[in-house]
């Protein structure tokens, strides 16, 4: 199976773009979408062509997840961070979206390897922003603690007007996932590969991986959460996380899983029905040449 990157590639190749031809000094005015309702605009002007500047508009966050400030906790340190000096927050950020950032070309590293990991991890602002409250909720558990402000149930945005809960534990964390699909079919496949998925995880080479179920009615860890945002039509999804996943190099790879586990499910959903409709066209077409061999489609 694929996994998605946690960067934007569009957003990555605009960057690369534009440091190798800074000296042309060409205006720049691009605005883009992408999934999970994640839209960008990136803008450069010729009088100051070091300087770009980046805005990121969210999903809407249901009426149970916590922004401050149009971010989710933890976002403005994250960004910090995770940039330092090479990128400034605007306050205000632009109409229209919740962040704007202006970044400062001019104070990227000399050494190019460790200058492109920084362009790419610019270009995971999406990642750095909305799997703040995430990643720090992991990184206690690292040192198996549970922060004093936390609640017993912690509901996090993923998607426009959906979230995931955390119920986070000094010994691990336990996320789940409502899974909401628009379209009929997208429904029953999405709910026939997230049974597969849990049956996958107990086969012998993903021992060590998080525990996973799936059932098609909401966990118990959910008494608490209004009734509204269990309304999933394909059921919820569970995932235990220890600290040995968190572990180190781990942490960032299961921060990336996690938040763009709908996407993820969503992509593999569409590949599989684009693969049953190729190979049922591929069927009748064999069959209209076999019931009418001097047909059109054999001659062609």
């Amino acid at each position: 199976m694929i996994l998605l990157q946690s960067h934007s590639r569009f957003l990555l190749d605009n960057l690369l773009n534009r440091l190798q031809n800074i000296e042309k000094a060409v205006e720049a005015d691009y605005h883009w979408a992408e999934f999970d309702d994640v839209r960008y605009h990136i803008q450069v002007t010729m009088k100051n062509p070091h300087i770009l500047l980046l805005s990121v508009s969210l999903p809407t966050p249901p009426p149970e997840t916590v922004f401050l400030g149009g971010l989710p906790s933890g976002a403005i340190e994250a960004i910090k961070a995770a940039y330092g000096a090479v990128v400034q927050i605007l306050d205000p950020p632009r109409d229209g979206f919740n962040l704007t950032l202006k970044l400062n070309l001019s104070k990227l590293p000399p050494d190019e390897e460790y200058k492109h990991a920084l362009l790419v991890k610019i270009a995971s602002v999406r990642e750095v922003v909305l799997g703040a409250p995430l990643r720090g909720i992991l990184k206690k558990l690292v040192s198996r603690t549970v922060a004093s402000n936390t609640d017993g149930l912690v509901a996090l945005v993923h998607r426009p007007n959906e979230s995931f809960f955390l119920i986070p534990q000094a010994d691990k964390v336990t996320i789940i996932f409502p899974m909401r699909f628009k379209d009929s079919i997208d429904i029953v496949l999405a709910t026939s590969f997230l049974q597969e998925f849990v049956e996958a995880r107990r086969t012998a080479g993903l021992n060590t991986a998080p525990p996973c179920l799936w059932s098609p009615t909401p966990p118990l860890e959910l008494k608490e959460a209004p009734a509204e945002a269990l309304s999933a039509n394909a059921g919820f999804v569970t995932f235990v996380i220890f600290p040995r996943h968190v572990e180190g190099k781990k942490l960032d790879r299961t921060v990336c899983s996690l938040s763009t586990f709908h996407a993820y499910v969503s992509y593999h959903v569409k590949c599989s029905e684009g693969f049953m409709h190729t190979r049922m066209r591929r069927r009748v077409e064999s069959l209209i040449e076999v019931a009418f061999p001097f047909s059109f489609f054999s001659s062609s």
